[in-house]
């Protein structure tokens, strides 16, 4: 069962950037995190940005939240990012990144599925606009990349596999997915496919971050929640269709970082229903109550996972059966194979 058991005290002096923070997820994961006395960095395009950190220190009289414009698109733009936010850090590190940043662009699925453009007689056809790609998916990239290099660089951090210590800092990446990520959401094709990949990083660096960085790594897949910036379509269509709550997501996101057990957890939030799920179902909830947060117990992962780790313990046994001799086969291979292939091409 799940049971979001944490104690908030634990962000205090924790330093944490927040891509996207402007608006939305961002601000109110920075409003919260601040309140706990944990230094927020805030990272977005969106000037408003500068507006939303004096609201978040007036409202939680925590002076140690900064916003730094960032464009997630930007390789430039996100290594500025990251270095101003040491500068900014107290201790000099940084403790957790929140991947937040995305956008959810529908015109630009519309026009992908339904081209308007004769491709066949225009001059110079323009290639369709990948906005959404590129913040939702290349954005996160540069990102997570960025995170894997400071935070095991962070001063007085252990691993996350070390539960001996009792250093305030941490290392922790937390990706925001999607509903999408798990379903696809018909007519949105580019955030279903970025949500989807978001879910492809998560699934791969729960398994290597821990053991190549000491990093953590956790992912919320939020469902339709009401964070204000809804549309009016959007609105329409799920008109009587039960909407998850803002603070639902942001007590999901609180319990991943604040819990430093938390280490490859996924997690999906939605409207608040009792479900009387049997055990082993894809999702527990806590006991019979009202709930609108769920683990996901995405048995392939862990399928995958066991299959990776046989695979590659096989390989290792074959290599240690074949020895030296096996080696020097594989060297010699190596080393002619130019060759073969030159005389391949030749005839």
């Amino acid at each position: 069962m799940l049971h979001l058991d944490y104690n908030i005290a634990d962000l205090k002096g924790k330093t944490i950037l927040v891509t996207g923070g402007a608006s939305g997820f961002g601000a109110a994961f920075s409003t919260r995190w601040a309140s706990a006395g944990a230094q927020v960095i805030i990272g977005d395009i969106n000037p408003a940005g500068e507006t939303i950190v004096a609201q978040i220190r007036s409202d939680t009289s925590n002076n140690n939240v900064h916003f730094i414009h960032l464009d997630v698109t930007s390789w430039t733009s996100q290594v500025n990012f990251f270095r101003q936010a040491i500068q900014l850090s107290p201790h000099g590190g940084i403790d957790a990144v929140v991947a937040n940043a995305g956008i959810n662009n529908a015109a630009e699925s519309r026009y992908f599925e339904s081209p308007t453009i004769d491709y066949l007689n225009h001059p110079s056809p323009p290639p369709p606009s990948l906005k959404t790609v590129d913040v939702n998916l290349t954005g996160v990239l540069y990102t997570v990349h960025l995170a894997e290099w400071f935070l095991p660089r962070n001063p007085g951090s252990q691993p996350c596999t070390d539960t001996t210590t009792s250093s305030p800092r941490d290392r922790h990446i937390l990706l925001i997915g999607s509903i999408a990520s798990v379903h696809p959401l018909i007519s949105q094709s580019f955030y279903t496919i970025t949500k989807h990949a978001i879910l492809g990083l998560f699934r791969c660096l729960r398994v290597t971050a821990p053991l190549s960085a000491g990093i953590r790594v956790n992912i919320i897949c939020p469902y339709y929640t009401d964070i204000g910036l809804m549309s009016g379509p959007a609105r329409v269509i799920l008109a009587g269709v039960p909407i998850g709550q803002a603070e639902d997501v942001v007590d999901a996101a609180t319990y991943l970082m604040a819990n430093r057990a938390c280490s490859g957890q996924s997690l999906v939030t939605g409207p608040r229903l009792k479900l009387g799920l049997p055990d082993g179902g894809y999702l527990t909830r806590e006991g019979n109550e009202e709930t609108g947060v769920w683990e996901i117990q995405l048995h392939d992962v862990e399928t995958t996972d066991v299959f990776t780790d046989r695979m590659v313990k096989m390989v290792k046994t074959v290599i240690a059966a074949r020895g030296w001799v096996g080696w020097a086969r594989g060297m010699v291979g190596a080393m002619v194979w130019p060759v073969v292939r030159y005389w391949r091409n030749l005839l």
